[in-house]
């Protein structure tokens, strides 16, 4: 099991006959690992919209020779997603006095409900942390599993060696998509990409990849977290 120890351990529950599983309580494990991971990153919800490495406020900046190609591709999303967001309401946009085109960006009260950061400074060697920003939203409700399948590798793709994958298909709903996704969603589909903002009163399909280890047990390969989408 020492190739497993990466992957999240997720409670295994077995009928007691056949090696079946109980879907139902399966769900509620689902269910309990995304509300936990939620928690932990303190995000808003399941669903979020990366705007770029941005810490706000925020002006508008020229790209410059001398940048590298990840500040060049960073610059450039920022020119899509701080305008798309301004007009939807969730950031504020002030004209620089003496800069034509220039602005500055800043979160407004109803941005600051949605936003969410995370700061990596792995890799940095001194330099600036990324400070990776998103608007999150909706919170992911399981509404079942509608179907489980085992099948094993003679070489996983995860642990390299002989290896079961479980994959569990799951249908599930999304809590309190707001106002903002669903009066600018033409916008945000054109940006994010087709079908980006997910709608109240719809089920949507999934599967998430388990492995079933030497033990009987479950192990994720990642983190059951929330989906971040990139422009």
């Amino acid at each position: 099991m020492k190739k497993l120890t990466k992957f999240t351990l997720l409670t295994l529950i077995t009928c007691s006959l056949l090696g079946c599983y109980n879907k139902e309580k399966l769900k509620e494990n689902i269910q309990k690992e995304y509300d936990r991971v939620r928690s932990l990153n303190k995000s808003k919800g399941d669903f979020c919209y990366f705007l770029g490495s941005v810490k706000l406020p925020y002006t508008d900046e020229p790209v410059l020779e001398s940048d590298s190609q990840w500040t060049v591709w960073n610059k450039e999303d920022l020119t899509r997603t701080l305008p798309l967001f301004a007009e939807l309401g969730l950031l504020s946009q002030t004209p620089v006095e003496g800069q034509s085109g220039i602005y500055r960006y800043d979160l407004t009260d109803l941005g600051r409900e949605y936003w969410h950061q995370s700061i990596d400074n792995r890799g940095n060697s001194g330099r600036k942390p990324f400070y990776n920003s998103s608007f999150c939203y909706g919170p992911k409700k399981i509404v079942k599993v509608t179907d489980i399948t085992e099948k094993t590798y003679e070489k996983g793709r995860f642990t390299g060696r002989k290896e079961t994958q479980v994959n569990v298909k799951i249908d599930y709903q999304v809590l309190d998509t707001p106002d903002w996704a669903l009066n600018g969603q033409d916008k945000i589909n054109e940006l994010y990409g087709r079908n980006s903002v997910l709608l109240p009163n719809r089920t949507y399909p999934d599967t998430i990849i388990f492995i079933k280890g030497d033990d009987g047990e479950l192990y994720h390969h990642k983190s059951l977290g929330y989906l971040l989408m990139k422009p």
